[in-house]
């Protein structure tokens, strides 16, 4: 199983400016999901996932940046991509949202476009999986927590309600990566995080997390917003 979760969240800063919160999680029962799957820049959030493509989701960022709406960029990629039947791939960029699934996906290997955010998961137990992950973020976003933390709470609703079909396996993988267009200087650690191998991924993430914020609001409290953590340390 691959799950994840792409994310665009506008919003107003201080100022009156529109700007984005883009994010993805996602989970897998290998190790390594947050190496080849998680793909976000300030222009979108892209997954993919079943035959995973390191170029396909970097060729994506970069067509966003030169910018390519995501369905066009995605419909020129996939359409030179002799091993799209096995893909799936699904995000969100400033305006719009895109998913697919190849005809190859394996288990239950299926996709919800919400326009503001995407779902995607193969070799689930069921449908049943993305239902939860979608409940779970319509029923918070937007809302008062950090995107990062809000993302990995959907991804562990989607577990939860049954996750990967292959139980003989036991080390997972978990990610989680937001990237804001006001992103201060004042690095957000939580914002990018990744448990590589574990029998409890999703767990140990969200234990990683809440560690990565106290670490932020420790940093914070001793530096001070203006200055990056990494030029007083």
């Amino acid at each position: 199983m691959t799950l994840s979760l792409c994310v665009r969240e506008p919003f107003q800063d201080d100022t009156g400016t529109r700007q984005f919160r883009f994010g993805v999680a996602a989970t897998t029962r290998l190790p390594g999901v947050g190496a080849l799957c998680p793909f976000v820049s300030d222009h979108g959030a892209v997954a993919v996932q079943s035959h995973v493509s390191q170029q396909l989701g970097d060729r994506t960022l970069s067509y966003l940046a030169d910018g390519l709406a995501l369905t066009d960029a995605l419909n020129s990629l996939l359409n030179a991509d002799d091993s799209r039947r096995n893909r799936q791939i699904h995000g969100v960029d400033r305006e719009g949202s895109n998913t697919f699934t190849g005809s190859q996906c394996v288990g239950y290997a299926g996709h919800h476009d919400g326009g503001q955010f995407t779902v995607a998961g193969n070799l689930l137990v069921d449908e049943g999986v993305i239902d939860a992950t979608v409940s779970s973020y319509e029923s918070d976003a937007f809302g008062e927590s950090p995107l990062a933390e809000r993302l990995i709470n959907a991804i562990k609703s989607g577990v939860d309600a049954g996750g990967d079909k292959r139980d003989a396996l036991t080390v997972g993988s978990a990610a989680v990566k937001v990237v804001s267009t006001d992103e201060s200087a004042h690095r957000k650690f939580y914002n990018d995080l990744r448990v590589d191998a574990s029998e409890t991924p999703i767990e140990t993430l969200r234990t990683t997390y809440q560690a990565a914020l106290l670490g932020y609001e420790q940093s914070k409290e001793a530096y001070g917003e203006p200055t990056s953590y990494t030029e007083k340390s």
